[in-house]
């Protein structure tokens, strides 16, 4: 297998991770949260969304949060935006990249935005354009690539049509999620064989939930192929509101482990992302499924 030098880990726990919990995290510990994770040495932390505080009601404290962090220089702070109601709430906070979002699967859209995947791309090409036209960097995201929970199966050409509009619209980069966690490494290949012939590697970045355990073996896969951006979620945090079943992402800090083990830069300190998650897990108030949180909750070193 063919592995890169160095890779960038795209930090989406406070957004990605909290949007899902039951208990809602305070503002304040929120800021201070998103405070530890930027001295890790992360580059890029995906900090909240701007979705109608209805739907999302774990992030409803979404310009208190941005305004409130200590930005630290060499971090990008991006926020989730829906439509253009969101994306001036996202300009008021002053996000540095705004993040939209739909589905490769109808349903999933549906079920997700309440809109279908045509009505969704008029929605959004707005978005983009304004928040460029603003100097922030765009990022879309595309659920369901791997499969769908309605629908189950998604096919390559569905995620081709969704992918190309959306890097039509001018995006400056396409997140590709398996937002169930069905994904296997040959159909990571096999879906990354279709798409690299149409938009270069350093436009794409893979979004794993470890829904079976197969989030590392994917991101093998996608390293092998080429891909250098990904991303994860202090401590496993993670889910998704509309698809039932759908446990959290890749744990940073298991992906960290297994990347610095390999000889892959990250820039990452390891003690300070995991003191993160420890203090995330805290805060929610339930165990966590990282691998290397419960390691160290055990005491065990890391090599014999």
């Amino acid at each position: 297998m063919k592995f890169p030098n160095n890779i960038l880990l795209k930090e989406v726990g406070p957004r990605d991770g909290l949007q899902n919990e039951k208990s809602f995290i305070s503002t304040e510990d929120k800021v201070e949260w998103i405070n530890r994770l930027s001295d890790t040495g992360l580059s890029y932390i995906e900090i909240t969304s701007f979705v109608h505080p209805k739907w999302i009601p774990a992030l409803a404290d979404a310009v208190d949060v941005v305004k409130k962090i200590k930005r630290k220089p060499g971090v990008t702070y991006a926020a989730l935006v829906p439509n253009e109601k969101g994306l001036q709430r996202a300009l008021e906070a002053d996000i540095d990249e705004v993040s939209v979002f739909m589905s490769a699967s109808e349903t999933h859209n549906q079920k997700n935005i309440n809109k279908t995947i045509d009505e969704t791309f008029k929605v959004l090409r707005p978005v983009v354009q304004e928040a460029k036209a603003n100097g922030k960097t765009t990022r879309g995201y595309v659920s369901t690539v791997f499969g769908c929970p309605y629908e189950q199966d998604v096919s390559i050409e569905d995620v081709i049509k969704v992918s190309e509009h959306l890097f039509e619209m001018g995006i400056d980069e396409l997140s590709l999620g398996d937002t169930i966690g069905v994904g296997n490494p040959a159909q990571v290949q096999r879906i990354l064989d279709e798409l690299l012939t149409r938009f270069p590697a350093s436009q794409l970045a893979m979004h794993f939930h470890d829904t079976r355990g197969t989030a590392l073996a994917n991101i093998l896969a996608s390293l092998d192929m080429g891909i250098t951006k990904f991303d994860a979620a202090v401590a496993g945090l993670g889910g998704c509101p509309y698809a039932p079943g759908a446990s959290g992402n890749v744990a940073t800090e298991d992906l960290l482990y297994m990347l610095d083990e390999m000889g892959i830069e990250t820039g990452v300190n390891q003690d300070r992302l995991l003191a993160a998650a420890q203090w995330i897990e805290e805060k929610v108030g339930r165990t966590l499924p990282s691998r290397n949180l419960q390691v160290a909750k055990a005491g065990c070193q890391t090599r014999a």
